[in-house]
């Protein structure tokens, strides 16, 4: 990000070729009709003048700090690792928002190699973090490449924690390490707008639907009732149904946009199901002595 300064701020710069100068203001005169001012009045005068200066700026600053990326991160990050921190304590929370800050700067790297702005991520508490971009790319096979660079970047963070665990043994690395692996695993699941959907865009569309009912037969057939599943549910349907009405319906340049040709299709496939190999391996790995603080 590349910063301009100007010398003024505040005010616009006079038109080239023309000098201002300050109007000349008689000394020591009082108008008529008006009575001078009161000692009082003059020491009140410079201090609200300081006051309204210094709101101005804040006023300034305020309007500026939605525009800044970095704040919007850090102060993410903060507010996510503070509420983690009431489930595991600071330190495992940290580790777990470092890891999901990994996962989606996997996601902007490769959306950025594609030639597509995207913002930073954002946290959200107790549901994962986002990114926001125009696009995915300029068809299913960016959009997949956009998807698996996320667990790809996050398997690597999730495997660096298992070897630091293997080299210290201290568990609160497994643990870590472990909840990297299941983070990376869930993104996977075959359901737009998760990384899986992403992956099958390029794949098999249909899968979306699929996945779906994966989601909703673990949220029924298992003791697993956490709420976030059932908001993933609803925003995965509500975002499969509408893209695959979009595919449908959308003549030329929706066909031409899902058009992947069949070595890139098992290209994809064979990245897909890597990794989840790999992060069903790493999970068993740490799974038998693993316990989150």
């Amino acid at each position: 990000m590349v910063g301009m300064e100007s010398s003024s701020p505040w005010l616009p710069p006079a038109p080239a070729g023309v000098l201002e100068a300050p109007a000349e203001e008689p000394v020591d005169q009082v108008p008529p009709h008006e009575e001078p001012k009161s000692p009082w009045r003059k020491r009140l005068a410079a201090p609200f003048a300081a006051l309204l200066a210094a709101l101005a700026k804040l006023k300034a600053l305020l309007l500026l700090l939605p525009n800044i990326k970095l704040f919007t991160t850090a102060g993410t990050m903060a507010v996510s690792v503070a509420a983690y921190s009431f489930i595991w304590g600071w330190t495992f929370a940290f580790g777990f928002v470092v890891l999901l800050l990994v996962h989606e700067m996997g996601h902007v790297i490769q959306l950025r190699r594609e030639g597509v702005k995207a913002s930073t991520p954002m946290f959200i508490p107790f549901v994962g973090a986002v990114i926001t971009a125009r696009t995915m790319g300029d068809n299913a096979t960016a959009e997949a490449r956009v998807g698996l660079a996320g667990p790809i970047l996050g398997g690597i963070g999730a495997a660096l924690c298992l070897v630091i665990w293997r080299v210290t043994g201290n568990s609160f690395w497994e643990a870590l390490a472990f909840v990297g692996f299941l983070l990376n695993l869930f993104n996977l699941l075959p359901v737009s707008p998760l990384d899986g959907g992403r992956a099958m865009a390029a794949m098999a569309p249909a899968m979306w639907f699929v996945g779906l009912a994966m989601m909703v037969a673990f949220l029924f057939l298992t003791h697993f009732r956490n709420p976030i599943v059932l908001v993933f549910i609803v925003i995965g349907g509500l975002d499969s149904t509408r893209r695959w009405k979009q595919r449908r319906e959308g003549g030329e340049a929706q066909q031409a946009y899902y058009r992947v040709r069949p070595m890139t299709r098992l290209l994809v496939a064979g990245v897909y199901l890597g990794l989840i190999a790999v992060f069903v391996l790493g999970m068993t790995a740490t799974n038998l002595h693993a316990k989150l603080p």
